[in-house]
């Protein structure tokens, strides 16, 4: 395992926590060993992962990480479509032609992409593989699919081509073509087994941060109520647009200013709506927050594919969740704040529909 151990600082990503120093928190070493808050970071599924945590020492910090980074890793053989030996490529390999048993841990997985699928209405759906590829995602190679291509692609995209069997943990596609592309979510599962991890360890504090996407939280720092986490605005990274309080809870956040391609003067987003088969217009940012980073991650795709009045309606059914919209050209955002009670900067929003 290799990583970096750093003093407290101000991460570069979208999302910043501001930390607090540790003003002697003490742990089950007894009330003479201080903790302190050690930074360590890790790259894993293509970005710069950070584990902030209290710890009696550096070694022990960086024990803690070894654990979280290396299963951060282990979750990535397993559910990456980049590499060909991953469980999740050998389903969607075979799947097609029959019923692919699979392990618990994966079918879970599978389980959860297809509960966000139906309960968002197929804004967030895991068998966009496809679309990506079509559109140049996957390569990095961006390009527009003509009209035949999309065509064709209504046969392999949708969640409800893809069968789970939960009698014998197995995957089915109902038609061939079919892949499933984790993006919208893998971040937000191994986030959230990172922190199983670290509780099952008796840490009471630590931030784990999947690079701009997803940040989930156990406790306070030392001192103060909550972790705070600023919100940029996607395009002027230097910018706050707002900030949330986190305590026990997770973040994520959804935007097009990393991944996207200009063709003759027209930007296309990496975010797909799988019900159009095309890159979603319009939308700038989301920002969510769930007591799950799995949950929290298909939602914040979800979100930014359903229009504001969609999301509203599903949020409704989610009275723990709290969430920005941000919507509109660059010149007239409109931001719809879902039960989202921080101040936003003036004159970010040309308006703001708050929403409890």
């Amino acid at each position: 395992m290799r990583f970096r151990t750093a003093a407290v600082s101000r991460s570069a990503a979208l999302l910043l926590s501001l930390l607090t120093a540790w003003p002697g928190q003490t742990n089950a070493f007894g009330p003479d060993v201080p903790e302190r808050l050690f930074t360590l970071n890790h790259g894993a599924m293509a970005t710069e992962w950070q584990l902030v945590v209290s710890a009696r020492d550096e070694t022990r910090a960086a024990e803690l990480a070894g654990e979280v980074f290396d299963e951060v890793d282990r979750l990535e053989d397993l559910l990456s479509n980049y590499r060909p030996h991953s469980e999740l490529s050998r389903i969607n390999a075979d799947a097609a032609s029959g019923p692919v048993t699979t392990d618990p841990e994966t079918f879970a997985f599978l389980e959860e992409a297809q509960h966000w699928s139906r309960a968002s209405d197929g804004a967030f759906d895991i068998t966009v593989g496809p679309l990506m590829k079509a559109w140049g995602f996957f390569r990095k190679e961006g390009r527009v699919p003509n009209s035949a291509e999309l065509q064709a692609l209504h046969e392999r995209v949708g969640s409800r081509k893809m069968e789970l069997q939960p009698a014998n943990r197995s995957v089915l596609f109902r038609v061939p073509g079919v892949e499933l592309d984790p993006g919208g979510i893998g971040k937000g599962f191994a986030v959230d087994a990172g922190l199983r991890i670290l509780r099952a360890a008796g840490v009471r504090s630590a931030m784990l941060s999947a690079g701009s996407s997803t940040i989930g939280t156990i406790g306070p720092p030392a001192g103060s109520a909550a972790w705070r986490v600023n919100a940029h605005d996607p395009w002027r990274p230097g910018n706050d647009v707002t900030y949330t309080l986190l305590r026990d809870t997770t973040l994520s956040t959804a935007n097009c200013a990393e991944k996207n391609f200009t063709l003759q003067g027209h930007r296309y987003c990496h975010i797909m709506d799988p019900r159009t088969l095309r890159p979603v217009e319009n939308v700038q940012q989301v920002t969510i927050v769930d007591p799950s980073a799995t949950a929290s991650d298909a939602l914040s795709n979800a979100l930014f594919v359903l229009s504001p009045s969609e999301s509203i309606r599903l949020l409704h059914s989610l009275p723990n969740d709290r969430a920005l919209i941000v919507t509109g050209a660059e010149d007239h955002r409109v931001c719809t704040a879902i039960r989202w009670r921080q101040p936003i900067a003036p004159g970010f929003c040309r308006r703001v529909v708050e929403v409890e």
